[in-house]
């Protein structure tokens, strides 16, 4: 029998809780990771109120950093603690595959000087259309129709670009570049991307609509991921005919391996909270696993280096937590955590790479306070130990210290 029925877990993506152990390894504009703190340097630059987390624990989880993220409680009502990731990468992939139990010893390949001219070749000679070479960089995906989006409108030609993530994303006018056009050439784009030296998690097509000054991403988006290289926790319980419950982009992260339940992209956080909690107060959903990402810190506000658009997003999923807990049923369990850093203080525009905070609620706990520090594959090795089946490569259970 099972302790909890439901588990939720929601991925904060990119809300990191300070430097790890081997950020100095790991750059960003040429600047090492190791002074990276996503939710500290943000408290200290423009402040945090997060009532709702911190009395979960938060404020509680040990930090080696001087800065703190919010005050620690005394009494919380959760379990808190922070997580070390193992795999070599600090990437949205590699976070959330990792979460799930697998070790990435290769990470996936970025391109921060742009792709090379081969696979724009190739696409070029598949698609017929040119591809606009200065558009060829990691890029905001709204900036990009902003800058180059008339020209396309003028002259037919593909806009391609990436970001601090190992994706290939192609944008088109719907207007100017049908979405099954759009939706083939990323086809192909996918079929010449799948191995070394040019080994892609995604490849994201991007249409839009609209006029120059005014262009609109629509939500006809479409990912094209890879699988898992092995059997990760979602496998695992899809087999034992376990629910799985996905919300926003976790689909395309695991390229739709071992979920059953698809809740769709989000179009906000908000919508996303409104997507977790439909699913959570499903008649038809009475035992099993969500997984939700919800990643507007990251998208909206790391990338782009917008501490305050961070802090206020992490104030609205504050105040918004309440809700989610109240949809909770007695013998529920949600788990809140991110898939790594994303410091809007620091240099450069990538990922930082960074410890992930981690709290633990349930209507049922008698008890609360710290877990030991751990590391990402834990929480899969935890899931999987609830519902009886076997954790993947990597992860110890720490259901017991759940009580």
């Amino acid at each position: 029998m099972s302790k909890f029925n439901r588990i939720h877990l929601v991925v904060l993506d990119s809300v990191g809780i300070g430097a790890a152990p081997d950020a100095n390894n790991f750059v960003n504009a040429g600047v090492p990771d190791g002074s990276s703190d996503t939710l500290g340097h943000i408290s200290k630059s423009v402040g945090l109120n997060v009532p709702n987390m911190a009395k979960l624990g938060l404020g509680n989880i040990p930090r080696e950093q001087a800065l703190k993220t919010v005050p620690a409680e005394s009494n919380p009502t959760g379990y808190a603690t922070k997580l070390e990731e193992v795999s070599l990468g600090k990437d949205t992939m590699t976070g959330h595959w990792e979460i799930m139990g697998l070790n990435i010893t290769e990470p996936f390949d970025t391109f921060w000087n742009g792709f090379p001219e081969e696979i724009l070749t190739k696409i070029e000679e598949f698609s017929g259309r040119k591809v606009i070479r200065e558009a060829n960089k990691p890029y905001s995906g709204t900036a990009v129709i902003d800058d180059f989006g008339p020209r396309q409108m003028e002259t037919g030609e593909l806009i391609i670009y990436t970001s601090a993530d190992p994706v290939l994303q192609i944008a088109a006018h719907e207007d100017i570049i049908p979405l099954d056009e759009l939706y083939r050439i990323c086809e192909y784009a996918r079929s010449i991307t799948l191995e070394r030296p040019a080994l892609l998690g995604r490849i994201i097509a991007r249409p839009y609509v609209g006029e120059p000054g005014n262009f609109t991403r629509t939500a006809n988006r479409r990912d094209l991921a890879v699988s898992p290289f092995a059997p990760t926790v979602l496998d695992k319980l899809n087999d034992a005919g376990i629910d799985t419950y996905s919300v926003g982009k976790i689909s395309d992260i695991f390229n739709g391996a071992g979920i059953n339940h698809d809740m769709g992209h989000n179009k906000s956080n908000s919508h996303g909270i409104d997507n977790l909690i439909k699913a959570m107060k499903s008649e038809d959903f009475k035992y099993g696993f969500s997984f939700t990402n919800l990643v507007d810190f990251d998208a909206l506000y790391g990338h782009r280096r917008d501490p305050h658009g961070y802090r206020d997003c992490l104030h609205e999923f504050d105040e918004r937590l309440p809700e989610i807990i109240a949809a909770m049923r007695e013998d529920d369990l949600l788990m809140i955590t991110a898939d790594h850093g994303n410091d809007p203080t620091y240099a450069g525009t990538d990922h930082t790479r960074e410890y992930i905070p981690f709290l633990a609620y349930s209507p049922s706990f008698k008890g609360s306070g710290l877990l030991p520090v751990g590391h990402f594959a834990d929480i899969s090795a935890t899931i999987a130990d609830n519902f009886g089946v076997e954790k993947a490569m990597i992860g110890e259970s720490f259901l017991d210290k759940l009580v």
